[in-house]
């Protein structure tokens, strides 16, 4: 399926439908069994879960900034390639990660625009015509 503004989104469902949700079960249950039955095992229990819960997000955040880094280095090249220099430094992580989905054609129009205009991520991606795939961040 070819990838667009509407469908660009990407979820892996072994962790967004699997991991996420039994682990805020999970905690919402061992909540409730601490304040039902409060003994120092279900207080564990509210921590175990309070924990699992923390290294979920921060193993995603961690997976996500490895991403974002490779994604601005790729950028940075492509844009040196197309235009002889660096990208401008007044661009944030997340526009650069807008501009990615760009096709060569209109990537440096986007970057003028998106610097000169203070265009958000949704703004970009908006104004792209020739939408290039992203199909491995997730």
């Amino acid at each position: 399926m070819s990838q667009n503004y509407e469908n660009h989104k990407r979820f892996y469902p072994p962790f967004h439908f699997f991991a996420v949700p039994l682990t805020v079960i999970g905690l919402c249950f061992s909540i409730y069994s601490c304040i039902a039955i409060p003994t120092i095992i279900t207080g564990l229990l509210v921590l175990a879960f309070f924990l699992i819960a923390i290294i979920a997000v921060m193993a995603r955040m961690f997976a996500l900034k490895a991403q974002d880094r490779a994604a601005r280095a790729e950028e940075n090249l492509r844009y040196y390639m197309l235009a002889g220099s660096a990208l401008p430094n007044e661009l944030s992580i997340s526009q650069i990660l807008a501009l990615r989905f760009a096709g060569d054609e209109e990537f440096l129009t986007l970057v003028d625009q998106a610097v000169n205009n203070k265009l958000s991520p949704t703004e970009i991606k908006k104004s792209i015509n020739n939408w290039r795939g992203d199909y491995h961040r997730i």
